[in-house]
């Protein structure tokens, strides 16, 4: 039967290899909590260590942004430099082998989506379960509703398998969202300027209303001072005593309703203010990670225009691809068969040599490592792989010192955009930093 994510596994295989990145190669050895198994799960919900470790990857790319998952994994290792796909590699890869990773993981999880587990502690049958993962669909409420679905003790394998499929197929659709991403960025960058102008705004009338308060505040002090000090107090006509004593009290009451005017609107500017920060920091964290998509695209948008130009003979062929590939056996591993003809007479055209590896890594193991000897440059695209055989890949190219070179997509653009700019990898490839971690627990 095929298991999440739609690989087959070969009897007695695990579904996460045994070898730590070296950032994090100390939590296996020393900060394995002891957890009580018999320890049961709150408000009808299973462990995350409970779970098919196959849904691992779905659930954390899903249900965590790459922000949050960095400041969870940065307890356990020196992420400077590291890229988002590796530290979401190795988090798959720790939480399926260290129960306190996966519990750390699972706190964090249920305290970012804590009102949407809360509604589902509220549905006791596999039926209603199914309801509300279908309404949640329909409102794009996705990263919530899935990990509580998942967790759910009434959740059937078949219904986990459903959701596991739902947002599999989401994740399809984000190819073709490109251009909307793209538009978005604009809006959220227009959107971002006027919530800053308003906040300043804002800013400058809660000055101004603290102003006009401390005034009034201060006129009003100085008067009943003036009152106090006058042997007399103020002037009435002595048969009116009685008006004097209203007056006062009217006056008294006239200043504390301004005072607590003056403060209401002062703490609702405030309160205006600080929503708008947080409102304004969050766009901008957005606008950052869609503006490092769009730089992504357009780069490979350019490589693939070179290459329709070059191939209608407006432009003569590329000099520092000619050096990349000039000469150089350039193995692909993975990918798609409709991509391979253009991929690979894009090579011949700059003077390589091309050989294709289907990428099953379990059936064909000594032909991959044969063909990676051949090789002087690997490379895969993460959305054809599978985590286990991208990390058994990366070993075998670090063991035989063959650079490698992960594509975001399968695509010819995205291929030729690899060989168009100078490699951020070190001949050993882009794997994670080797600096010091260090143990939580023991230091």
């Amino acid at each position: 039967m095929l298991n999440p994510p739609f690989k087959r596994l070969v009897s007695g295989q695990t579904a996460v290899s045994e070898t730590q990145s070296p950032v994090f190669r100390s939590v296996a050895a020393c900060c394995d909590p002891v957890v009580d198994a018999d320890e049961p799960a709150a408000n009808g919900r299973i462990r995350l260590s409970d779970l098919d470790t196959n849904f691992f990857c779905s659930v954390i790319g899903t249900c965590l942004t790459t922000s949050e998952l960095r400041k969870l994994m940065a307890r356990y290792g020196d992420l400077q430099g590291v890229s988002d796909l590796d530290i979401h590699h190795d988090s798959v890869r720790l939480a399926t082998q260290n129960a306190g990773v996966a519990k750390v993981l699972q706190k964090a999880l249920d305290h970012r989506h804590a009102p949407v587990i809360q509604r589902v502690s509220k549905i006791h049958t596999a039926s209603e379960l199914t309801e509300f993962w279908e309404e949640a669909l329909r409102q794009g409420e996705i990263p919530g509703a899935y990990w509580a679905v998942l967790m759910h003790r009434k959740a059937t394998p078949e219904l986990r398998s459903k959701v596991f499929g739902d947002v599999h197929m989401l994740s399809h659709l984000v190819g073709a969202a490109n251009r909307a991403d793209i538009r978005r960025l604009v809006a959220l960058e227009r959107e971002n300027t006027e919530l800053r102008e308003r906040l300043d705004r804002q800013q400058l009338r809660s000055h101004e209303l603290t102003e006009e308060r401390d005034s009034a505040v201060s006129k009003l002090q100085h008067q009943l001072i003036h009152h106090a000090a006058s042997p007399k107090g103020p002037s009435f006509p002595p048969d009116e005593p009685e008006m004097a004593a209203r007056i006062r009290q009217e006056e008294s009451e006239r200043a504390a309703s301004l005072i607590a005017v003056q403060t209401g609107r002062r703490e609702r500017s405030e309160q205006a203010a600080v929503a708008a920060v947080a409102e304004a920091s969050r766009l901008q964290e957005e606008l950052e990670h869609l503006r490092e998509h769009a730089i992504a695209l357009g780069r490979e948008l350019a490589a693939a225009e070179a290459q329709l130009k070059l191939n209608a003979g407006e432009a003569a062929p590329s000099a520092y691809l000619d050096s990349q590939l000039q000469g150089r056996r350039i193995l692909y591993v993975g990918g798609r068969p409709s991509s391979m003809p253009a991929i690979r007479d894009l090579v011949h055209r700059h003077g390589g040599e091309f050989q294709r590896h289907g990428g099953r890594l379990e059936d064909r193991s000594g032909l991959l490592a044969s063909a990676v000897s051949w090789a002087e440059v690997v490379v895969f695209p993460v959305d054809c792989i599978d985590h286990e055989s991208v990390d058994s890949l990366k070993r075998l190219c670090v063991r035989q010192q063959v650079r490698y070179v992960p594509l975001r997509s399968a695509g010819i653009g995205c291929f030729a955009a690899a060989f168009s700019s100078p490699p951020a990898e070190s001949p050993e490839g882009p794997g994670l930093s080797s600096g010091g971690s260090i143990c939580r627990r023991n230091g």
